[in-house]
């Protein structure tokens, strides 16, 4: 029986592999024969941006069962540390993909540094209070980085929460970031290949978190806290293990997502409030702890809004439409109770096909 459980398992996380490598070869097919649009195209990197967010995130909601509005934060963290670093080291680092690579390390690890910080006190909270701390926390990120100006010369790094005139710099000085202005400068090294790699990376380390011994002691957090620690299970201690990979993992989504651009700050790049509640809503409609749904939904309801854009007078109308249909047929006992009988069925003719074969 466990070894039956054990091959379920591992075909599951192949059909979940198989579908991200999957769309990649469909899409550079596709986009090699000229049959997508450039606009299109140009949703590819926040597409691979939004799916890790999404997956990141059902680690702390669906597996942990912790509410967090803070995502868009730790996002933003990864954004700012590792556009910093590729600025400072484009003369040194002269392949962009290398530099990439270095900055979304960099903005996993300061994304998950500020993630364990902040879980230390905000995973004592339950409920409204985690979500209420959580929120307060994306929006002191953002606007912390809004009051920033950093520069370099050759003295070294020049930091000031003036102006750029305080910074003092050289002749030969730049300025990294300023102020609301964001950063400037940037080369634009993300692409779609390096996006799925960071996609199969994320899946890679939660879905085998999951299945550990360490994710059934989250799991068993998430469903009985009482019963958790009444057999031994340190609660801080997983608490904040799913927090900080989540928060990790949401910094490198960042780091990869502030390299599609040559100009970025935290207010018109959507660093905040708005970020966070729209990764939640992929989470919610993908079906919590679901993180193939999260995939799907992350993909569905970004697409949609460029596909949608012939009907500009009804878009927001049709995708708020089609939101309330996604929602009713993941949640509503009805439609749960339809998709049971189906899989019944479609597994009772696999059966049936195995015996007469």
């Amino acid at each position: 029986m466990k070894k039956l459980k054990m091959k379920e398992d591992t075909k599951n996380l192949l059909i979940t592999y198989g579908i991200v490598i999957g769309a990649y070869i469909i899409m550079e097919i596709m986009m090699a024969l000229g049959l997508v649009s450039y606009q299109i195209q140009g949703l590819l990197v926040p597409l691979c941006y939004y799916v890790v967010l999404a997956v990141s995130l059902n680690l702390t909601v669906g597996i942990l069962g912790e509410l967090s509005l803070g995502h868009a934060g730790f996002a933003c963290v990864g954004v700012f540390s590792g556009t910093v670093f590729s600025i400072c080291m484009q003369d040194v680092i002269t392949v962009g993909w290398v530099r990439l690579v270095i900055a979304i390390i960099i903005g996993a690890v300061c994304a998950g540094i500020i993630g364990f910080l902040i879980g230390l006190p905000v995973l004592r909270l339950k409920g409204d209070y985690l979500a209420i701390v959580t929120l307060a926390f994306c929006e002191i990120i953002k606007n912390v980085v809004n009051v920033i100006y950093l520069g370099k010369d050759s003295a070294g790094i020049h930091f000031s929460m003036t102006d750029t005139a305080s910074l003092g710099l050289a002749e030969d000085g730049m300025v990294i970031i300023k102020g609301p202005q964001g950063v400037t400068g940037m080369t634009k090294d993300a692409n779609f290949t390096i996006g799925i790699i960071l996609i199969l990376i994320t899946l890679f380390v939660v879905l085998n978190l999951i299945k550990s011994r360490d994710g059934r002691a989250i799991m068993a957090i998430r469903d009985n806290l009482i019963a958790a620690e009444s057999v031994g299970i340190n609660i801080t201690k997983y608490k904040l293990m799913a927090f900080s990979i989540s928060a990790a993992l949401a910094g490198a989504a960042g780091a990869f997502y502030g390299h599609n651009f040559s100009t970025l700050n935290a207010s018109t790049n959507n660093l905040g409030y708005n970020m966070s509640i729209l990764i939640l809503v992929f989470v919610v409609l993908g079906g919590i702890g679901n993180i193939r749904g999260s995939i799907i939904a992350a993909v569905i309801l970004t697409l949609i809004p460029e596909l949608l854009r012939e009907f500009s007078e009804y878009r927001l109308l049709i995708y708020s439409i089609i939101l309330i249909g996604m929602m009713l047929f993941n949640w509503s006992p009805k439609a749960q109770e339809w998709k049971a009988v189906m899989k019944e069925r479609f597994l009772k003719k696999r059966k049936n096909e195995k015996e007469v074969q």
